[in-house]
């Protein structure tokens, strides 16, 4: 029985959407770690909890297959902030936090990191002792 779910788990990635503007922070990637970790041993892996397992499984696919999406559509496609789905998609990208990331720092910050010394620049030696 493990086997079967281990395959459904896995057609289920296969058919999970990666983002690639979202390095590292992406749903589908975090789903694949979660799937490799819990079935370490594919087909031959012991679930302590299948029924968990199956409602886990039944739950994602809904979401995959956007059961919940046809269900309650939305009205408009912006949030109460009037930002559009693909002005939002373009804010989350990777590219773009990084970027936030550098500007929250502030001058003097940047200024230090990129004038500070680096350790090969610093003579090792020590002053002689005068006692």
């Amino acid at each position: 029985m493990s086997a079967t779910r281990y395959r459904r788990f896995l057609k289920l990635c296969e058919e999970w959407p990666l983002d690639e503007s979202k390095k590292g922070r992406d749903l589908g990637t975090f789903l694949r770690y979660k799937v490799a970790h819990a079935f370490r041993e594919g087909e031959n892996t012991q679930l302590s909890d299948p029924e968990k397992c199956d409602q886990m499984y039944e739950s994602l696919s809904r979401i995959n297959t956007n059961v919940y999406r046809e269900r309650f559509p939305r009205t408009r496609d912006t949030s109460f902030t009037g930002v559009t789905v693909e002005e939002c998609r373009m804010l989350l990208a990777t590219g773009s936090m990084q970027q936030m990331d550098e500007e929250k720092k502030g001058l003097w910050k940047t200024l230090m990191e990129r004038f500070s010394a680096k350790p090969e620049d610093v003579s090792h030696d020590k002053a002689p002792d005068n006692k």
